[in-house]
């Protein structure tokens, strides 16, 4: 991509596609290309350069059935086949996953939905999420497509998390620069008396992960605030107390207003955004409507994050770099 065309609120059009960037730090939407259609190497080029440059790339009208999804996440990178899906995702393509698995979940461990979300969700941050963030690899980027949405309600939000670094002050980025942080499967859950069936989930499938507190990005060298409200547990080395106000401050300031862009689906589109470099925050204003929510996401294989100083995440327990 060559720039926005002065006056305009478009990048200039490459391969046919035209990109329409939508909020000032984040979010573009792509019109000009049928992602069912196999892509060339031009249209392949622009696509990855928006993503890189504002994060999250929207399409609308998108035509896509299971294959179609994979073949066109494959043009990316290598998609990953997650080794436990539930019943909704389709039994024939291991890399699909089907949303209306989460709503699953609570049943598993003997708890409705929103009993389920209630004992997760333990501050007022805690939706805010990477995908697989407590892996030792991360998700490189997640496409996520929409095949039946509520009439209103259900939108996604994402937010910049290299822009919620830079707008750090200078004393900040560097005490930051030198911090790592555990992420850790179930943090802040909140058990049920008694037996609880999670906790036991938990202890015999627990993934945790020390990952640096600010990740240089792979492919643009962009620093990264990898701070999140799901599985942050605490910064390595501080006090608890030090811990939990250090993390309220950077997780205020990752998902500040102006870093972010929220998505209204419709059935047919595709969100395609960069794991490494954002935080997302699933709705939680549509459980209550009654209409149904069906989304399909493929995930895409992740690089091992690297702090400032060169040093890898470290590994805890439950996962190793390319093994689902």
């Amino acid at each position: 991509m060559t720039g926005t065309e002065p006056g305009t609120a478009r990048e200039r059009r490459t391969g046919g596609i035209e990109v329409h960037p939508v909020a000032g730090h984040i979010g573009a939407e792509i019109t000009g290309v049928d992602l069912a259609v196999g892509l060339d190497d031009t249209q392949v080029a622009a696509i990855r350069a928006a993503v890189l440059r504002w994060k999250v790339v929207f399409f609308r009208g998108q035509r896509l059935d299971h294959a179609a999804h994979v073949a066109f996440a494959r043009r990316f990178g290598e998609p990953v086949a997650p080794r436990r899906r539930g019943s909704a995702s389709p039994a024939d393509v291991p890399e699909v996953e089907t949303t209306a698995d989460r709503l699953e979940l609570g049943g598993r461990y003997g708890m409705d939905h929103d009993e389920w979300l209630r004992r997760r969700r333990h501050t007022l941050l805690r939706g805010w999420h990477c995908d697989h963030g407590a892996r030792v690899d991360p998700p490189a980027a997640t496409i996520l497509r929409a095949e039946t949405v509520p009439p209103y309600g259900g939108d996604t939000t994402w937010s910049n998390l290299a822009a919620a670094y830079a707008g750090l002050s200078a004393p900040v980025r560097a005490f930051a620069d030198g911090l790592r942080a555990e992420h850790r499967l179930g943090v802040g859950y909140q058990p049920r008396p008694g037996d609880d069936a999670y906790v036991r989930h938990l202890l015999d499938h627990q993934v945790a992960t020390v990952h640096p507190l600010v990740r240089v990005h792979p492919e643009t060298g962009e620093r990264v605030l990898f701070v999140n409200g799901y599985y942050v547990e605490h910064i390595v080395g501080l006090s608890r107390a030090e811990s939990a106000a250090v993390l309220q401050m950077l997780l205020e300031q990752a998902v500040r207003p102006e870093y972010t862009v929220r998505f209204r689906w419709e059935p047919g589109s595709v969100a395609f955004w960069d794991n490494r470099a954002t935080v997302h925050l699933a709705p939680s204003d549509n459980a209550h409507l009654g209409h149904p929510r069906i989304m399909h996401r493929v995930m895409l294989s992740g690089d091992v994050p690297a702090g400032v100083d060169g040093r890898p995440s470290e590994a805890l327990t439950g996962s190793e770099p390319g093994r689902w």
